[in-house]
This record gives C-alpha cells, structure tokens and sequence, in this order.
C-alpha cells in the first residue's frame, strides 16, 4: 500500500463531494468529476459515501481516499466516526480511510479506527485541526496527516489556508495532506513548497453552486450597499448550544459546547452569554433558535425529554439582560426552514421544511413570510397523530430517529440510527425494514402537508431525512399521487448551521423594523 502514496507525491487531490441534496448529488456526477480530474492530471481522489466511492472505483484505479460524513447528536465529529463506517469504506475499495482524528468526545478513539483501518488492509488518514493532534495521530501510528480540520472545531473559522499548521505538521517528517479552503492555484503551489505530500482541493473544483455563490454574493453585495456587520446568532439545543457570527448566509465564527440538560434555563442562558462575550462589540442584531415553543419571547418546552425547559420562561428577556440587547428568538426547525428558504435549498419558493433527525420538527413558508401561528408551534409536523383520537401517538414517536433505534432495541439490536442505515447499505432486512416503515409514514405526512398548503417545493433536512437512501424512499412513495398533488422534494443545504442562519436573518430583519419604526 505504500506504493499507494508514491502515486500522488507532490500532487493534486480532487475531493468529488457535491453539495448534499443538489442537483448533482449522485453517483453518475462523481464519477464523471473524478475522470474529468484524473484526465485534467488529477492524481488521486477523495471520495465521501459508500455508493459514491464504488462507482468511483469501479471506473477507476487511480488512489481514493474514502469517507463517509455524518451528524451526530451525542458527537460533533463528522468524519468516518464509527467502526461500521471504516468497514463499510474498506469494503467498497477505498485505497485509503480518512477519519477525524481530532481531540474531541467521539464515539470510538481515533488510535481504535486507525487499528481497525489497517486490519482491513488500508492506509489510514488523521484528519487533524492542530499540531498537538498531528503528534497524537503519528504516535499511534496513522499513515497520513491531513491539515482538513483547521478552523472547524470551534472559535473563529478562518478563510485562507493554515500554511502554519502545514508547515509545523511537515516538520514532524510524516507525510501531509494540505486541504481546507485551497481554492486559488497559487494556493496549492505554496502548499507544495511548504512540503505537502500532496494538495486536496474539493469546492473550487466540483461544487459549482458555492463556485457560484461566491461571484453572485460579491456582485449582490455591490448592488445593495451591504452592511457587513456580523449578526450574534445561537442554536440551543437538546445536546449542543452553538454560538455563531453570521454575515448574510456565511457563518464566519463559531464557537459551541455541550448542553447540560440538569443544569437549568437560567444557567443556559449564562452559558449562551458567556460563549458570545469575546465577541462583544463586533455583532449587530442578536437572534437565537431553540428546541420547543417560542412564544411572545416566552420559552415552554414541547419534548421535556429533549431540554425540561419550565413552561413560559421569558427567555427574551433573560437574554436580553446578559447581553444588553433585544434578542430575537424563533424555535429551531422555523429558524432552518427561513435559513433554507433564504440562502438554501428553496431560495425563493414557497415551502414547508421537514427535519427528520432524533425527532422531527418543521416550518413553514409561504408569501415570502415565515409563519409562526398562534402559539407558535406552527410546522409542528412532527406531533400531528396518526389517529384522530390521539391513541397512536405523535408520528415522531414511530418514524424517527429515536423511534427506529427504540424499535431494533425491543428486538434485542443495539444499534443507533446511523447504524441501522450502515446495515441497510449492507442489505440486512431487518434494517431495510426498520427504515422503509419510517418512509412509509414520513411520505404519508409529506402528502397531507402538500395538501394542506400546496408549497412549491418540501425541503428535507436531518441526519435521517439526509441519510443514504431515504429521500430516494420519499419519492418512490409519492410518485403515485397525482401529479397536481404530487411534493417536489429538495434536499436542505445548510447542514447544522440552518438554523443559526435563518435566526440571523430573522434577527436582522427584526432590527431593522425596529429602526424604521423609531
């Protein structure tokens, strides 16, 4: 395998990953970016996905280094997290196994998939954040360094390339892969003379919507005069609170940290406080999203299982008071579903967003306005009953995340929902089963809702709404309603960050209303 490095010493590496959900979002589209690299003298490729990487491989031999991307609920590691995954990789002809390898809570230590990588006969790959973590990964015995995690763990995110952290891994005298916002040649050139074994370039090259995004957002900012000035935006959730710095739909700092569920809402909101203060002074508006009711500024918890949030606490208000400023809150599906509607998967258009992830949330869009309701449970898709008697329960509470896991647990399967998709990909029935019960139910909701408001499009979002497969599931259900009533479905853009970006968008809207009425 070590011939393996040879072949892109000093070299190009294409990262064929479209943007998840886009139009190009498939396997026949990598594959033909990935010949098209190799033939414009690409010398290797970094390929994410199971189905993805056996199309690539089977039309070429040239070195991949596989992946596969994931969200976590109990974990921000993204990166070929679990054991399932590498064996997945190893099997569908990954030359080479990229993993996070970064000094955060992770579900199985980096040292235990590097171990299992090369039981499989594979070189493995320590994507890093920081000179301390490279010296971890060689000291338990990784093949390659790669720069890939630089800026994305936290505090500010950087827009240049970390030359610094590349030079001070290539002193180490083990190879290095330069990659993390490499988007000019000269870039990948100074890269090279710093001594990198090769160069990863992904978005630049195969992701034409943020290719793009970049000239139209710099000639859109031109035109309308712009205000740069960052937005405080927060997602305090169930498992994670996220502070974020937002400039129109770029997220350009972040900083997060575990969410304490027995700690309380007034000690949220301190920690919420805290997490922003190096920042003050360089924001504007502040909004935040959160999981449950928001209402009038007042908090009321719609799962206390998720955060036992006490009914109608002035959240606002407490907020407020900690950061000097008036906040603007939504809950957090709303929040995503502006985000998508705005800067993601359904600019423009009417739609209803649909999260399918632990629970399943929603929000609405019609006539260019978000709407909240009454009381602001709007898009509560996910608590509409699937008997009008209420008897059956909450649809959340049979299809999703937590409900296919619970399902497999009362038949004696130990296995999370990412797993339950690993075994699918595998053809295990039991996990096929699991899985299409929850598209039966999600497509059924998805009919009523496109009856209900008839949208131009449902936007799908969530780590099982995203997952392998299920939107394909979706479709395949609805593909024999009347074409009148038939849901075009898209896939949400914006990852994790939806939220924080629609409620900067909403914060800012707010602010200036305010301004004008004044």
């Amino acid at each position: 395998m070590q011939a393996c490095l040879q072949r892109f010493a000093s070299s190009l590496i294409v990262s064929c990953q479209p943007v998840p959900g886009g139009p190009l979002d498939h396997p026949e589209s990598v594959v033909g970016f990935a010949l098209a690299a190799l033939a414009s003298g690409a010398k290797g490729l970094r390929i994410e996905g199971v189905a993805n990487l056996r199309a690539v491989r089977t039309a070429t031999d040239a070195p991949i280094i596989g992946l596969i991307k994931r969200d976590m609920d109990t974990s921000p590691v993204r990166i070929t997290p679990l054991v399932e995954d590498v064996i997945a990789l190893a099997e569908a002809g990954a030359d080479i196994i990229a993993f996070d390898a970064t000094d955060r809570v992770r579900p199985v230590p980096a040292a235990e998939l590097c171990a299992l990588v090369h039981a499989h006969g594979k070189l493995a790959m320590a994507d890093i954040s920081t000179i301390e973590e490279a010296r971890a990964a060689i000291a338990f015995g990784v093949d390659l360094v790669g720069t890939t995690m630089s800026g994305y763990t936290g505090g500010p995110e950087p827009t240049e390339p970390d030359f610094d952290l590349l030079a001070a891994a290539v002193a180490l005298g083990h190879p290095v892969i330069a990659e993390g916002r490499i988007r000019v040649p000269d870039q990948a050139a100074e890269a090279i003379r710093l001594g990198a074994h090769g160069v990863v370039v992904g978005s630049a090259i195969t992701r034409p919507e943020h290719i793009t995004t970049w000239f139209a957002d710099a000639i859109e900012a031109v035109k309308a005069g712009e205000d740069e000035t960052p937005t405080l935006a927060f997602d305090l959730g169930g498992s994670k609170t996220l502070v974020a710095l937002v400039v129109g739909g770029r997220v350009i700092e972040t900083r997060s940290e575990e969410t304490l569920r027995g700690d309380g809402a007034e000690a949220w909101c301190d920690r919420v406080a805290a997490l922003a203060e190096p920042w003050r002074g360089r924001y504007g508006a502040v909004g935040g999203c959160v999981t449950g009711v928001v209402d009038g500024g007042r908090w009321t918890a719609l799962n206390p299982e998720t955060l036992p949030v006490p009914a109608g606490f002035p959240l606002a208000d407490a907020l407020a008071t900690r950061l000097g400023t008036e906040v603007a809150l939504l809950n957090d599906a709303q929040a995503a579903a502006w985000g998508e509607y705005r800067y993601g998967g359904g600019v423009g258009r009417d739609l209803v967003f649909l999260t399918i992830s632990t629970g399943i949330g929603g929000g609405v869009v019609l006539g260019g306005a978000l709407r909240i309701g009454r009381s602001g449970v709007a898009g509560s898709a996910g608590l509409t009953r699937l008997r009008p008697s209420g008897d059956g329960g909450p649809i959340e509470s049979v299809a999703s995340g937590r409900a296919m896991a619970a399902a497999v647990k009362a038949v004696g399967i130990d296995a999370d929902a990412p797993a339950i998709f690993l075994a699918a990909a595998r053809g295990e029935a039991w996990a096929v089963g699991i899985i299409d019960r929850s598209a039966d139910l999600v497509a059924g909701l998805i009919g009523n809702i496109q009856l209900l408001f008839d949208p131009d499009i449902v936007v799908i979002g969530g780590g099982v709404g995203l997952a392998e497969g299920y939107r394909e599931r979706l479709e395949l259900r609805l593909a024999g309603q009347p074409p009148l009533m038939r849901p075009e479905l898209r896939a949400a853009m914006l990852g994790r960050n939806a939220g924080v970006i629609g409620v900067a968008d909403h914060a800012r809207r707010m602010s200036k209303s305010r301004g004008t009425k004044k």
